[in-house]
């Protein structure tokens, strides 16, 4: 089917307990049933209790052997560049591009130990995720609140760095689509630790798995991730917060829009909804998007 120039599938038959994942082909069913008793079960555990044994660096190593497992069950293409731009010894503040929980998937070929900040949903809402991101020491962020939020976060990321590690911010805030405007905390967090950022340029995610906005789970997608140049501390103290922000912004979809990679996920609100109620904002080089948002938000106050 064919809504506003956009292909809409019909939503996959074969959908497993619990209704988050659901896939076309009945092969595919009994395969990705026999990866969840795998890859959820034992594994899972395992890494829950390395983080409440407080196993810092034994869970990074099994982590990333985690993903990568889950990536070649998976069957995912990772088409990746500009590694050899980060410093493993570096503390980063790392803000790559989102599009979904299939992220993971390609950020786990960093070369850094990494923790990474989730919205409370995430923690409060789901019954297996939410225990393994408190176990594992990620930390959480509520953007609905404002300013708060960001103090907690400011009290949170400070062992972070002290164990010389680094933090994961998802500038956007959400999985809508590229369209959604970049927020200032990561940029905030780089001024006031004295940290580089370290741009990711990341898409094709979202085609692994399209939850929420659809339980469809595909094999053999292609995920691309490019490392930009870090942004020195020196940068990032001489930039206004704002003027980092869009700068960070418009390198990193540039490279995602630039036909180099994966196509990336794009906010289609006649297709996913407005989310009414969650917040996000659009970047103001899609208008004519932006517009629609706000048209539809001044419609809900009258």
């Amino acid at each position: 089917m064919l809504k506003n120039n956009f292909i809409v599938e019909p939503e996959p038959p074969y959908l497993l307990p619990g209704g988050k994942i659901g896939l076309s082909d009945p092969s595919d069913y009994f395969h990705t049933l026999a990866g969840v008793a795998l890859w959820l079960g034992l594994p899972y555990w395992y890494a829950r209790l390395l983080g409440q044994m407080q196993a810092w660096d034994e869970l990074y190593r099994f982590q990333v052997w985690w993903v990568r497992q889950v990536r070649q069950y998976l069957d995912v293409r990772l088409d990746i560049g500009g590694l050899k731009r980060v410093d493993p010894h570096q503390s980063y503040i790392v803000t790559p591009l989102h599009e979904g929980f299939g992220d993971i998937l390609a950020l786990a070929e960093l070369p850094l130990k990494m923790r990474f900040v989730a919205r409370d949903e995430l923690f409060d809402q789901w019954k297996m995720l939410g225990p393994l991101l408190r176990d594992s020491g990620q930390l959480v962020v509520c953007p609905e609140q404002g300013a708060k939020s960001y103090r907690q976060l400011l009290r949170s990321a400070a062992p972070v760095f002290a164990r010389g590690e680094s933090l994961v911010i998802f500038p956007q805030g959400t999985i809508l689509g590229i369209e959604n405007d970049f927020s200032g905390g990561a940029f905030a967090l780089a001024k006031t630790f004295k940290l580089p950022i370290l741009p990711i340029a990341l898409t094709g995610s979202h085609k692994v798995w399209e939850y929420p906005f659809s339980p469809r789970l595909r094999y053999g997608e292609r995920i691309s991730l490019r490392v930009l140049a870090p942004i020195s501390v020196e940068e990032c103290l001489a930039r206004p917060r704002e003027e980092l922000r869009q700068m960070v912004q418009q390198r990193l979809k540039e490279v995602a829009l630039s036909g180099t990679m994966a196509p990336p996920r794009r906010f289609v609100p006649s297709r996913d909804g407005y989310w009414d109620g969650y917040a996000y904002r659009i970047d103001p080089q899609f208008s004519e998007l932006a517009a629609d948002i706000e048209r539809h938000r001044a419609a809900l106050i009258v």
